[in-house]
C-alpha cells in the first residue's frame, strides 16, 4: 500500500466543504473559518538512541477548531507523516465529531518516524521526549490525543504519564486509548472497527442482505481491519479477500477470520490458514496485490489502511456497490465523482470510522467522572450513537437526493456552523438595530 501523502492532501479535504455547503445551513463566514486551522505546531525531538547516538525527529500537533468543545484527535508514528497530512486529518477529526454531535473539535499530530526500527527503550524516550516538547498545547480541557497509525496503548500510557510529571497531578483525561489500568476504557480496542460494523448492520437492515450471500474483501489487515473483519465474519459474511502491507490473499469461499487474526498477530504474517486452536495448517489461496484487491468482485468493500488508495485512475475498475471508508481519505475527490456517477454508495470515514473517537470521548467522560462502565455499557452506546447518526445522515442522503459523503458533511457543517454562529457573525454585527 505505497499510497503517497500529496501536498494538496489538507486542499482536498477542505474542496469537499462547497459542495456540501449548498446543502448545510450555515453562514459563509463560519464555512471561511473552517478552511483554516487554529493552531499549528512543529517541534524537534532530541533522541539519544541505545548505543550513544543522538537522533533529532521532527514532531507535529494540528488543532481545527474547537468552537464545539477541546479538540480531539489521534498520533501516528509514520516515515511519511508531514504538515499537510496532518492538517487534513485534524480537519477530518474536527468533521467526524461533528457528525457523531460530540463535543469536540478536530486535531491531529504525529512523529516522522519508522517505529519499527526503534528498540522499545528508544520508543519510550521519543514518546516521553514529544509530550515534553508540546505539554503546554493539550490538557483535557484543551486538546486530547488518542493512538492512530503504530502507536498503541502502552505508548499513550507513557505519554499520559510524561504529562502527569510536568503538571505534578495524576491526569488520566489528557489522553485517551490508554490501557484499562491507567485509566483506559473497556471497548476502546476494537471502536473503530466495530463502529463501521454498526454501520453496516444499518445498511443490511435497508438492503435486506443475507450475511452468508455477501462477499466482503477488506483492504488493510490491522487493529480496525481485524475488528470488522472478525464481526462480519461471525455473522457469516463471507470474507473473500484481506491483504496488509505486503499484499493480499483470496479465497473465493470466503476466510476463516480468526484463524487469519491467529496468525497474524503471532508471526507478523498475512498467511492463508485453519487453526484449531494452536495447531494451523495452510490452506489454498490466490495470492493477490493490494491494488487487485480494491477491484474485485466482491459486495463490500472495505478499504481498512490508507489515504488515497482509491484513485481516478481506478476508481472506474471498482466493482463493489457498496464501499465503507474505515481508513482515513482512503478516496480521493477525483474517485469520488467517478464512484458516485457509477451509483456506488460510499459510507464516508467521517461515519464509518467514527468508533474510535466515541469510545474515546467515553473514555475521556469517565476519566472526568472518576466513574466507569462496563464493557457492554459501552458498546450499548457505541451502538445507539452509531445507529442514529448512521440513520440521519441516510435520511439526508435520500430526502437531498445526494451522496453520503456530501450528506455527511452537510449535517457536520450544520452543527458547526450553529456554533460558529452563536459567537455572531457579520449579519449581527453589521445590524444596528440589534
Amino acid at each position: 500500500m505505497n499510497a503517497s501523502t500529496s501536498p494538496d492532501l489538507f486542499e482536498g479535504a477542505i474542496a469537499r466543504l462547497d459542495k456540501a455547503f449548498q446543502f448545510a445551513e450555515i453562514d459563509a463566514e463560519a464555512l471561511e473559518r473552517l478552511k483554516h486551522p487554529k493552531q499549528i505546531l512543529q517541534v524537534s525531538i532530541p533522541l539519544r538512541m541505545d548505543d550513544g547516538s543522538l537522533r533529532v525527529f521532527s514532531g507535529y500537533r494540528v488543532r481545527h477548531d474547537d468552537t464545539r468543545g477541546p479538540t480531539k484527535g489521534g498520533l501516528r508514528y509514520s516515515p511519511s507523516v508531514d504538515i499537510a497530512e496532518v492538517k487534513a486529518l485534524a480537519f477530518w477529526m474536527t468533521f467526524k465529531c461533528a457528525v457523531m454531535n460530540i463535543p469536540y473539535g478536530g486535531a491531529k499530530g504525529g512523529i516522522c518516524v519508522n517505529a519499527k526500527e526503534l528498540s522499545r527503550m528508544e520508543l519510550e524516550r521519543l514518546s516521553r521526549g514529544f509530550i515534553e516538547q508540546i505539554a503546554d498545547f493539550i490538557g483535557p480541557d484543551t486538546d486530547i490525543p488518542a493512538p492512530d497509525m503504530y502507536t498503541n496503548a502502552m505508548i499513550m500510557g507513557w505519554m499520559m504519564d510524561e504529562y502527569s510529571k510536568i503538571h505534578r497531578r495524576r491526569t488520566p483525561g489528557v489522553i485517551t486509548g490508554k490501557p484499562i489500568p491507567l485509566g483506559g476504557s473497556q471497548g476502546r480496542d476494537d471502536a473503530t472497527g466495530r463502529g463501521a460494523y454498526y454501520c453496516i448492520q444499518e445498511l443490511a437492515k435497508k438492503r435486506d442482505w443475507i450475511p452468508k450471500q455477501t462477499r466482503v474483501a477488506v483492504q488493510g489487515f490491522g487493529n480496525a481491519g481485524q475488528s470488522i473483519a472478525r464481526l462480519l465474519h461471525a455473522d457469516g459474511y463471507q470474507v473473500v479477500a484481506v491483504s496488509d502491507s505486503r499484499g493480499g490473499i483470496y479465497k473465493p469461499g470466503g476466510f476463516d477470520i480468526p484463524s487469519l487474526i491467529q496468525i497474524k498477530n503471532e508471526s507478523r504474517r498475512l498467511q492463508a490458514v485453519y487453526c484449531t486452536g494452536s495447531v494451523c495448517e495452510a490452506i489454498e489461496a490466490k495470492t493477490i496485490t493490494n491494488e487487485q484487491l480494491l477491484e474485485l468482485d466482491v459486495d463490500l468493500l472495505i478499504p481498512a489502511a490508507l489515504e488515497n488508495v482509491i484513485t481516478a485512475e481506478n476508481a472506474q475498475r471498482i466493482t463493489a456497490p457498496v464501499i465503507v471508508e474505515v481508513a482515513n481519505g482512503p478516496t480521493t475527490g477525483e474517485a469520488d465523482e467517478i464512484l458516485n456517477e457509477n451509483e456506488k454508495l460510499v459510507i464516508p470515514d467521517i461515519l464509518a470510522n467514527a468508533g474510535g473517537v466515541t469510545v474515546s470521548y467515553f473514555e475521556w467522560v469517565q476519566n472526568q467522572q472518576g466513574f466507569y462502565w462496563s464493557l457492554e455499557e459501552v458498546q450499548q452506546r457505541l451502538h445507539a450513537m452509531m445507529r442514529q447518526e448512521f440513520n440521519h445522515i441516510y435520511d439526508w442522503m435520500v430526502e437531498k437526493k445526494i451522496d453520503m459523503r456530501t450528506a455527511a458533511y452537510a449535517v457536520a457543517l450544520s452543527r458547526i456552523g450553529e456554533a460558529i454562529e452563536s459567537l455572531g457573525t457579520v449579519q449581527y454585527f453589521s445590524d444596528n438595530d440589534s
